[in-house]
């Protein structure tokens, strides 16, 4: 039961290893880019498990103490709340860390070099127009790759999707 509670390391090293493991992957989930992010596929989740378990280690510093598990998570809640916070009051910190909305399409014309760097599939694209109620690229106003990585396309009888 004592073993339950001791840490193996000073309690900093865990938030130290918390701030260190959340920056990183931050910085790779936006390196990835926005489409990756929007668009969740069975792949994805293997992957999201296998960057789990890759940080796992990185994070705990293999300690399996409970103590350790309380001081990981509420520093990584900290760190989600800060960023939401630092997102919410800051412009320049939102575009930092979620990036800016990518225009996609204006006035019937694809960018299809804008497509192919955010890693958008033509087929993604169609889906987006057929959700939206648009049948031909010419019908497009604007078309943008939001940070989250959804297609809004705004038709140009104003209908949105």
């Amino acid at each position: 039961m004592h073993d339950l509670f001791d840490l193996s390391a000073p309690w900093w090293h865990f938030v130290l290893r918390g701030v260190v493991i959340y920056a990183m992957v931050t910085v790779l989930m936006r390196i990835s880019g926005k489409r990756a992010i929007g668009q969740f596929t069975p792949f994805d989740l293997i992957l999201l498990i296998l960057i789990g378990n890759a940080v796992q280690n990185g994070i705990n510093g293999g300690d399996n103490s409970l103590t350790g598990a309380l001081i990981m998570a509420s520093t990584l809640i900290a760190l989600n709340w800060l960023v939401a916070f630092g997102s919410a009051r800051s412009m320049r910190f939102r575009h930092l860390v979620e990036g800016r909305a990518t225009v996609l399409a204006r006035d019937g014309k694809v960018f299809a070099d804008v497509l192919r760097k955010q890693l958008v599939a033509e087929s993604d694209f169609r889906k987006a127009m057929r959700q939206s109620g648009c049948e031909h690229e010419h019908d497009i106003k604007l078309a943008i790759l939001e940070t989250n990585g959804h297609i809004t396309i705004e038709t140009r009888e104003g209908k949105s999707g």
